[in-house]
């Protein structure tokens, strides 16, 4: 077998573009200083090193002094192993600046739960029936991991409280471990499918004889029970609470698609070609669901090494490489972080510069849409709302385009070109 071909992680290689034309291949972001973001996460298909990367990120935001929480959301014990340190339910201290805490959804709806009852109490509207529901008996059913994950990061990061004169989370980096990837990108995604699922619930509750009889009661159980700063007994009006969880998906919504605040990376080994050809269809599905790959990471036994060719792929992304750690015991983690570059350090840290996923030709009148990992074959382009919006499904994810106002009208015609979806409006 030939040897993979491997270039120094600091170069710029000039690669041969299409028509004879040469372009900058950038490897990574260069080393130095920035704001991280406030949450991290890596996609990867199952075994690419998703843990791995987690636990070499958060190591490393703790070693540059910021206080980090690493949070995992498995049974597996590669990152107990990794890191040294038994991860419970709990937050547990495993070093200096850094915290662990393992989320367990049987355990998690344990809190929301106390909290309905509780403010049940005050109104009784169910009479005690909530006050009989034994929590510990409940199981686990579909959907639950996510929305319990999120009331579980929100206490670590506070991203309800949107503002500048919000209260800030406990940590100035949380690194994520999600259960899966697909699991992580419904997360991402779930506040602004959550908006479109309110507004029809909103219309059967103000405009349905049975809305407008049950609704306010239930309204307000479960608007006091969620509440982000748990205060109950204020006397709301049901469009005012209607319209405060709107305006709370919305601010949450946004806080997930800014790479200043939730920074994704791809993770693969540049060997395996299944693990690269996953992680382009990742990029193609993270950009569905409403966030931005910030970088991508390959595994290299040399960490100033990466592949050239895999490298490519990924452009206009910078990509850089992690050095393998050994799973079965305890990592030596000083040796680990002086062995990261400049340019994976700086492409941790420096986040709020992405490839836009979506450009607008007022001219032309068309709108060009960046969907990596797709063919043509698997793009489905609607229209509704009178024209005002395209609707674009691909894999498993379907994403809303607002048009502006003087691009607004029917689609006149479409293709798909270099990854890119090239959308004329009539």
């Amino acid at each position: 077998m030939a040897p993979s071909l491997l270039v120094s992680a600091s170069q710029i290689l000039a690669v041969a573009g299409r028509g004879g034309r040469r372009r900058r291949l950038v490897i990574a972001n260069s080393g130095g200083a920035g704001t991280p973001p406030k949450l991290v996460t890596f996609l990867g298909k199952g075994g690419s090193g998703k843990t791995t990367a987690a636990a070499i990120a958060a190591q490393y935001y703790a070693s540059e002094g910021l206080k980090t929480c690493l949070v995992i959301q498995s049974q597996d014990p590669t990152a107990e192993q990794l890191m040294g340190c038994k991860i419970g339910n709990s937050l547990t201290e495993c070093a200096a600046n850094l915290s662990t805490i393992k989320l367990e959804t049987s355990k998690m709806l344990l809190e929301p739960l106390d909290r309905l009852k509780k403010v049940d109490a005050q109104s009784n509207l169910t009479q005690g029936v909530l006050e009989g529901i034994v929590g510990e008996e409940l199981g686990v059913l579909p959907g639950m991991d996510s929305i319990c994950s999120v009331l579980s990061l929100q206490k670590l990061l506070n991203f309800f409280s949107v503002g500048t004169n919000s209260p800030q989370g406990e940590f100035d980096v949380v690194v994520y471990d999600c259960n899966n990837t697909e699991e992580f990108l419904r997360l991402t995604g779930a506040t602004e499918r959550a908006r479109s699922y309110l507004k029809y619930v909103r219309e059967l509750a103000e405009k349905t004889d049975i809305g407008r009889l049950a609704s306010p009661s239930l309204l307000k159980l479960i608007y006091d029970a969620v509440r982000p700063n748990g205060r109950t007994g204020e006397v709301r009006m049901s469009a005012e609470i209607w319209n405060e969880i709107e305006q709370l998906l919305e601010k949450i919504s946004l806080w997930f698609t800014d790479p200043s605040k939730l920074a994704c990376f791809l993770i693969m080994d540049p060997r395996g070609s299944i693990s690269v050809s996953s992680a382009l269809r990742y990029w193609g599905c993270t950009i569905q669901a409403g966030a931005q790959i910030c970088g991508a990471f390959g595994y290299a036994e040399d960490p100033s090494e990466i592949h050239q060719g895999v490298a490519e792929k990924f452009l206009p992304l910078s990509f850089s490489s992690l050095p393998f750690l050994p799973t079965d015991s305890s990592a030596d983690w000083g040796r680990a972080l002086n062995s990261l570059n400049q340019n994976t350090k700086g492409l941790l840290r420096n986040t709020s510069k992405v490839y836009p996923s979506v450009s607008f030709d007022s001219a032309q009148k068309s709108v060009t849409l960046f969907m990596p990992g797709f063919d043509k074959s698997e793009i489905k382009l609607y229209q509704y709302r009178g024209g005002s919006e395209l609707l674009i499904e691909a894999g498993d994810q379907r994403r809303v385009i607002k048009l502006p106002p003087a691009m607004q009208g029917k689609v006149g015609g479409a293709k798909f070109v270099d990854r890119n979806l090239v959308v004329t409006i009539r």
